[in-house]
């Protein structure tokens, strides 16, 4: 388990709030609007330097880190990023929430789970390993806050789950994630393998030959239908000539 507390600067401007305009205009300046709150103080709309914030959001621990935030040159305080937006198109930074951070107090995160090591599962019995669970929600200070958790999955053979309870825990971290929660297993493909070429060739053989006997029955529909009123003048006639 690896941690982290990386100790950037994020420098923070004041800026007018409440209009897309002056969002417009700060964007316009190469500035990132954003939001700053938390610690029991009053909400603040800020102007921010994309390229600060992308160092933080690409550092080892991500929206994680914990940074020294300056406002305007004044304030300084401990705070983390809690939420950003990107344009969808060109994939640009629109906008970023930065929460002040009580270095004493708690917090709840996400962090991401790394597999280490090769299944035996896969390296013996030649499956496949499929992780379900990326991340895991913990609680614990901020100084204690993982960049991610290693999970060794070299035990894992057919059969056996890795479970959220199974990972590496310490005193410093509250695990919050449901501990029955599986995280990775070993697979088999084989099975599929044989299965699929049976089922394409029946879901072959079965996909024409539906259409068929549908068609068949609306003909014969459709011919009963119209025989019907035929069949009684020639059985008339039968009877005529007897």
């Amino acid at each position: 388990m690896a941690t982290a507390l990386e100790t950037n600067i994020l420098e923070a401007h004041p800026r007018e709030a409440g209009t897309k305009n002056d969002a417009r205009r700060v964007r316009r300046e190469g500035k990132v609007p954003g939001v700053v709150y938390g610690a029991g103080k009053d909400s603040l709309s800020v102007a921010v330097d994309p390229r600060q914030v992308l160092r933080i959001l690409h550092s080892e621990t991500g929206h994680n880190t914990i940074f020294d935030l300056t406002l305007n040159g004044g304030e300084r305080t401990k705070a983390m990023i809690v939420d950003w937006q990107y344009e969808p198109i060109k994939g640009k930074l629109l906008h970023i929430d930065v929460k002040r951070i009580a270095m004493d107090k708690a917090l709840r995160v996400s962090v991401p789970i790394f597999l280490k090591g090769e299944a035996e599962g896969v390296k013996t019995q030649g499956g496949i390993l499929e992780q379900i669970l990326r991340e895991v929600e913990i609680e614990c200070l901020p100084a204690a806050i993982p960049s991610h958790i290693d999970a060794d999955i070299s035990h894992l053979v057919f059969g056996t789950v890795l479970r959220v309870s199974d990972l590496p825990h310490s005193e410093k971290l509250k695990f919050l994630t449901d501990p029955n929660q599986p995280v990775a297993h070993v697979t088999s493909v084989k099975e599929e393998v044989v299965a699929t070429p049976e089922v394409a060739a029946a879901e072959a053989a079965a996909v024409p030959a539906e259409p068929e006997v549908i068609k068949k029955g609306k003909l014969e529909t459709d011919e009963e239908g119209a025989e019907a009123p035929a069949e009684k003048p020639e059985k008339a006639e039968k009877k005529e000539k007897k």
